[in-house]
């Protein structure tokens, strides 16, 4: 069964088709970093990374393992084992705030995933400031974000820098809603039905930090490239082939 979230954005993807089984332009250079590797993906598992998909790369790495903020969300119930792909071993799941990976020592991986996930966190730069902490000094980030254009969030404007670097300044924790009378006003609820009503919308909005599901942040093109710059990735790849996703292949500069 799909999620809220999932189920939503399944009505903006149908007008668009996946080309060549899934793979990008520049899927090459994305096997570089992956190909018998071992990565950490930030709350998975995500379809957008099996067979014939957005970029199917489960089955090119060594293993990957995986980190949710809890065992059940909205999106999947985890267990001790991490099933990315049949083809594979299991990796191991870690259950922890993808801001705060505890449990995970300097330089672990060759890579790290994540698929529409950074846009859910209050403190983005936080988070990505970690997973470098987790990539090795030659590690890669696979970033998909949702263009805001094709989603529920086309109403709003992609978030400005700046203000997420002073989110991190300020040391934003998750439980904070500050943009959520913006969200509640221009979020479009016809492209989220599973969201239910506006009062449902609402209801479930203040209880973020349990369940996760709001879009601190807005993302295009051009400020994800941006953000990804300020702290830190030197962006080797970014695409719209397959919107609504933006793309981004990056590695520690």
């Amino acid at each position: 069964m799909r999620s809220i979230y999932q189920r939503g954005l399944l009505r903006v993807c149908r007008p668009f088709r996946v080309r060549r089984g899934g793979e990008l332009r520049s899927f090459s250079k994305y096997l570089a970093y992956i190909q018998g590797k071992t990565g950490l993906e930030i709350g998975g598992p995500s379809d957008a990374f099996r067979k014939g998909n957005v970029l199917p790369i489960y089955e090119e790495a060594e293993t990957v393992d995986n980190c949710d903020f809890s065992k059940s969300t909205e999106w999947a119930k985890h267990e001790e084992t991490f099933l990315f792909s049949r083809e594979k071993a299991p990796g191991r799941t870690f259950i922890c705030d993808g801001s705060a990976l505890v449990d995970i020592a300097d330089s672990s991986y060759d890579f790290l995933l994540s698929s529409h996930n950074l846009e859910h966190f209050a403190n983005p730069v936080k988070a990505l400031k970690e997973w470098q902490r987790v990539l090795k000094p030659t590690g890669a980030l696979v970033l998909l974000l949702p263009y805001y254009r094709d989603t529920f969030d086309h109403l709003r404007r992609p978030t400005a820098v700046e203000h997420m670097l002073n989110d991190f300044d300020r040391d934003i924790q998750e439980d904070d809603l500050t943009h959520l009378p913006e969200i509640l006003e221009n979020h479009d609820l016809t492209l989220d039905v599973a969201a239910g009503s506006k009062q449902d919308f609402h209801k479930r909005s203040l209880d973020n930090l349990s369940n996760r599901c709001l879009h601190h942040h807005v993302f295009d093109e051009r400020n994800s490239r941006q953000l990804l710059s300020s702290v830190g990735f030197k962006v080797l790849s970014l695409e719209l082939t397959i919107r609504p996703h933006i793309c981004i292949l990056a590695r520690l500069s």
